[in-house]
């Protein structure tokens, strides 16, 4: 059965469309404001200069606010691989959340389940890599909390949705705070790159590993956000580099 989508387009695109196979990645959001209709009218608002390709309300329904052949304006300042700004690369899904700033709260069931559907559909159309289906906090973390720690990527995970580790949960818990030499540590953030996150302009080389660490722990580790590379962290990211 076909997905269910209401249709109100912004403003917020770049006119010239773009070709299919230069979409690549799939990028979740949170809209990080207090009421799910300011959420809408700011990225309907012509003056904002944002906007995302899909809504998904808290009642799970969905929006679509740009044509998928169109960029919209939701990544900004953005780095993956070898990937700079990638909303021309993109498809850009925004769920309604308070976020951090304004009482961040657990996504509704409702709305994961309209989020499974939706980007198993985008990742069949578009043959989106489930290594690139990300959180805007992995591509701008210097910037970017969202989604957030308490956006449930394990769901994703055992969907087969998305790329991550197949280590146990138990074992792995045991490694946590344990500290690891500064050679395992310059390896860990080696692994990040290769994962994709990319070096913060501008940020010393301790200030960027902390920023790349706490990015990777609100997705793959988010029961403890530190920035501290342990044993834990380390095994993680040596393990997704080997998922297919």
């Amino acid at each position: 059965m076909a997905l269910l989508i209401n249709n109100n387009y912004s403003p917020n695109f770049d006119i010239k469309k773009r070709l299919k196979n230069s979409i690549k990645f799939l990028i979740i959001h949170y809209t990080g404001m207090k009421k799910e209709s300011e959420a809408i009218s700011r990225l309907l608002d012509f003056n904002s200069k944002v906007s995302c390709h899909y809504f998904i309300k808290n009642d799970g329904d969905i929006i679509r606010m740009v044509p998928d052949s169109y960029t919209a304006w939701h990544a900004g300042k953005s780095k993956w691989k070898k990937f700079v700004s990638l909303n021309k690369h993109s498809i850009g899904i925004e769920i309604h959340n308070p976020g951090h700033d304004h009482g961040y709260k657990s996504f509704s069931q409702k709305q994961v389940k309209s989020l499974l559907s939706l980007v198993e559909d985008l990742k069949k159309k578009f043959y989106i890599d489930k290594k690139n289906i990300l959180g805007h906090s992995d591509i701008a973390p210097n910037r970017k909390k969202d989604p957030g720690e308490k956006f449930p990527w394990s769901i994703l995970a055992k969907n087969n949705i998305i790329n991550w580790h197949s280590l146990n949960l138990n074992e792995l818990k045991k490694s946590r705070k344990v500290r690891i030499n500064k050679k395992l540590e310059q390896e860990f953030i080696k692994n990040l790159y290769k994962i994709g996150y990319c070096k913060i302009s501008k940020q010393s080389r301790v200030n960027s590993n902390k920023i790349l660490t706490t990015a990777f722990q609100r997705k793959y580790r988010n029961q403890l956000i530190n920035g501290k590379i342990d044993q834990e962290c380390f095994l993680i990211s040596k393990n997704i580099l080997k998922a297919k």
